[in-house]
């Protein structure tokens, strides 16, 4: 569990003076600790993942908005940021992967128009539970129409 690992981990990163991945793992560790108030109980490894997933996409969101807004040296450090979350993720599908999922999805939901859209990503999701939304979302509009 990453959790009991991360004051380590702050540790490591304060004697090496890296700043950022310090403020990274002690935002981590303190949305661990909030969800753990929340659930009131320890927290599973999968549950790591999701308050990780979680804070990686609150990055994605900002790095998106902060480019919009044309603050590239804020859109920097919330990407550095990122790829220090990313490290204790599993590796992300890849598109093609991602691709026949789809499609086995819709095969299986028996989905033909764009209103069964929410039962083909409700199955992908299932059966790849760190997939990003908006992807899915993007790739199932396109093959049914």
């Amino acid at each position: 569990m990453l959790s009991k690992d991360l004051t380590k981990l702050i540790g490591e990163a304060m004697k090496a003076h890296d700043e950022i991945r310090v403020s990274t793992l002690r935002l981590l560790l303190s949305a661990f600790n909030y969800e753990q108030i929340d659930k009131q109980h320890e927290l599973s490894d999968e549950e790591e993942l999701v308050v990780i997933r979680r804070e990686a996409k609150k990055r994605k969101e900002a790095i998106e908005m902060y480019k919009k807004g044309n603050a590239p040296d804020r859109a920097q450090k919330e990407e550095s940021e990122l790829k220090i979350l990313q490290k204790y993720l599993p590796p992300e599908m890849s598109e093609e992967e991602l691709n026949h999922l789809i499609d086995e999805s819709i095969k299986a939901t028996g989905a033909v128009s764009i209103a069964d859209m929410g039962r083909v990503i409700g199955y992908v999701k299932e059966h790849a539970p760190g997939v990003d939304g908006g992807k899915v979302a993007e790739i199932v509009r396109g093959k049914l129409k």
